[in-house]
């Protein structure tokens, strides 16, 4: 098993990564405002499941091939950047929407909802590069099987991202209130979410390649 203090740190971390708005925190406020709490629920399941898919990847060594590959890398590195930037320039441009204001989408049925929420996970790159990235940082081989490690750490993920994103689906409604009620905030807000995507952009696609 990893030490306490990688798991805490490691743990530090996936919560800030989490608090970062992202498409899957996009995709769950929106489903959660326009069709229920139930149904940002349902598709947390899908993400949950995308997040396994991807710890079990890593765990077992195969998306060690993308760090392998470097073009593959890149590939991935600024696809994801260009992602971000796109998702920072929709929240300020003008005209741009807050992911906590309400808007029409088509009600789904429970086994879309949970589809959807799989594919958006699966396409997130930001969850692809914390697993090629991240993880393997905080996996130390005199600690111990280094399968055994990635599964620990992987869980700490999935449990502290399922926590966060399940308090915001469930919150979301109350928090668009606020919001509407308050345009300034809801101008900050806006700002803010674009300044952090933007940021992590730019830090996604200057990154030196880890190994």
């Amino acid at each position: 098993m990893p030490h306490t203090s990688a798991l805490l740190g490691f743990a530090l971390v996936c919560l800030g990564l989490v608090l970062t708005p992202g498409p899957n925190m996009i995709y769950l406020i929106s489903r959660s405002i326009t069709q229920g709490p139930a149904a940002g629920i349902v598709s947390l399941g899908g993400v949950a499941l995308g997040f396994v898919f991807y710890m079990l990847c890593a765990a077992f060594g195969i998306t060690a091939l993308l760090l392998a590959i470097p073009f593959a890398y890149d590939a991935l590195r600024f696809a994801g950047a260009g992602y971000m930037l796109w998702l920072a320039w929709q929240a300020v441009k003008p005209g741009g929407r807050s992911p906590f204001q309400v808007k029409q989408l088509a009600i789904d049925s429970p086994p879309k909802l949970f589809t959807m929420g799989l594919v958006t996970n699966l396409l997130n790159p930001k969850i692809a590069m914390l697993y090629l990235a991240l993880l393997p940082q905080f996996i130390d081989p005199t600690a111990g099987s280094v399968l055994t490690q990635s599964v620990a750490l992987g869980a700490i993920q999935i449990a502290i991202s399922v926590s966060v994103n399940a308090i915001i689906a469930l919150a979301a409604g109350s928090i668009a209130l606020f919001l509407a009620s308050r345009p300034s905030w809801m101008l900050v807000q806006r700002w803010l979410m674009g300044t952090v995507l933007a940021g992590l952009a730019v830090r996604m696609a200057v990154e030196a390649k880890k190994v």
